[in-house]
């Protein structure tokens, strides 16, 4: 995502980028508690094992680790709690078509406040195989090479 104005990036999944094929991406709000808020702030937050899921028209995201606020004490919830994620309804239905159907995955992708609420990049995926894995490798290592030599015969 283009860091816009209004926009404070707090945590990315780009092991995501690396396993997956990312097709479309989705803005969507989250439902927090105020403890888990001033963490995130903190930036005290994972997504590297996370994963979203459509149950009863609903979207929750599962395995986003939110750490404890230190001074939260009692007001801590579970910091692997399954979390629901705000969707419009044609949205949620157009995903969860896509999932059932076409063997989609949904992985939140980038985790950011805008406009001082917390927002969620949820990103509608295809797993790659590992060659795949290796021709992306091979892609951005080429890419690298090739704008390092065009840096070099600029100077």
């Amino acid at each position: 995502m283009p860091h816009q104005q209004g926009i404070k990036v707090i945590a990315q999944n780009r092991k995501a980028y690396h396993d997956y094929f990312v097709d479309e991406k989705y803005e969507c709000g989250i439902a927090l508690f105020g403890t888990e808020v001033k963490s995130i702030r903190l930036g005290k937050v994972n997504l590297k094992e996370s994963w979203a899921q459509i149950r009863k028209s609903e979207v929750w995201v599962e395995g986003m680790h939110i750490s404890p606020y230190e001074q939260g004490n009692i007001f801590n919830r579970d910091p692997l709690r399954a979390r629901k994620l705000l969707l419009h309804r044609n949205e949620i239905r157009k995903l969860d078509g896509l999932v059932m159907r076409q063997g989609y995955t949904l992985i939140p992708l980038e985790l950011y406040f805008r406009a001082g609420r917390v927002k969620v990049q949820l990103g509608l995926c295809k797993g790659k195989q590992l060659h795949d894995k290796r021709d992306s490798l091979a892609k951005r290592d080429s890419d690298r090479e090739i704008r390092r030599a065009l840096r070099e015969k600029q100077k």
